[in-house]
């Protein structure tokens, strides 16, 4: 499996999570599953084969990062909808799932069999899955603050901030998951388990971020639309932990943790 053949199964895959999307709005329960599951299976069946191709898992550069996280969502949006039915839910994962496959299509980046060693852990493959999986569910959440303060014409009710509470307690649990997973393989690669790099400080900076939400939701008299914003403004902090410190000039040649072709 080479990476021109993404194109063939990316377009499989979007086309039967649309028919899912399409079938949750129209109550069509059983196309939605349906459609959406044989969209995953087939979105997955192309990692996997990437993953035999490359005699490792396709987890090392930005762009295979991706390939997790545009499969986590209709993953995400999939579990949301059959926790709550809301129908919007497939079609927003659809979406961003979409833009990530077309940053993917648009912007290759170089999947060959090299990998330093530091990567060779164990440890690394559960700590980036369970971290794509983290950022998906809190994508999740994000959508559900965008759609009650921007798109829903009446107050939010109890059950909906509900949803998006719990899809943040899943969401940490999992960042929780992916940070100790990444403190073990970090000892087991350079020696010391935190080391206050950037992409560390990072995540950190974001880990915190979501429970001080958590903490605030649970004040007596808290702002449901500031709790909101501060959840929009803990998945920017997210994104900055994900790709944007390979941006700043304090992780140029310093970072461990930036992705880059070469390293």
């Amino acid at each position: 499996m080479t990476w021109e053949q993404f194109i063939y199964f990316a377009i499989a895959a979007t086309l039967l999570w649309a028919v899912g999307a399409y079938g949750a709005w129209r109550n069509k329960t059983v196309m939605a599953y349906t459609a959406t599951i044989l969209g995953l299976l087939t979105f997955f069946c192309f990692i996997l084969a990437m993953w035999i191709s490359l005699e490792r898992p396709p987890l090392r550069t930005m762009g295979e990062t991706r390939l997790w996280y545009s499969f986590f969502l209709p993953l995400a949006g999939l579990t949301v909808y059959s926790r709550w039915k809301y129908k919007w839910i497939l079609t927003f994962s659809t979406i961003l799932a979409l833009v990530f496959i077309c940053v993917n299509l648009f912007k290759p980046e170089i999947h060959d069999k090299t990998l330093m060693p530091a990567l060779q852990s164990p440890w690394f493959a559960p700590h980036v899955i369970v971290y794509m999986f983290a950022y998906a569910v809190l994508g999740a959440a994000t959508l559900m603050a965008v759609y009650l303060l921007f798109i829903k014409k009446s107050p939010a009710s109890a059950e909906e901030f509900d949803i998006t509470d719990n899809l943040v307690y899943v969401g940490l649990a999992f960042m929780t998951f992916g940070m100790l997973f990444g403190a073990l393989w970090a000892k087991e690669a350079w020696g010391h388990y935190w080391s206050w790099d950037p992409k560390e400080t990072w995540a950190a900076i974001t880990w915190l971020s979501y429970l001080v939400y958590i903490h605030y939701r649970q004040l007596p008299h808290h702002h449901k639309r500031l709790a909101l914003w501060t959840l929009i403004a803990s998945f920017v902090l997210l994104q900055m932990c994900w790709w944007g410190i390979n941006y700043l000039p304090s992780a140029q040649g310093t970072s461990v943790h930036t992705y880059s072709n070469n390293s």
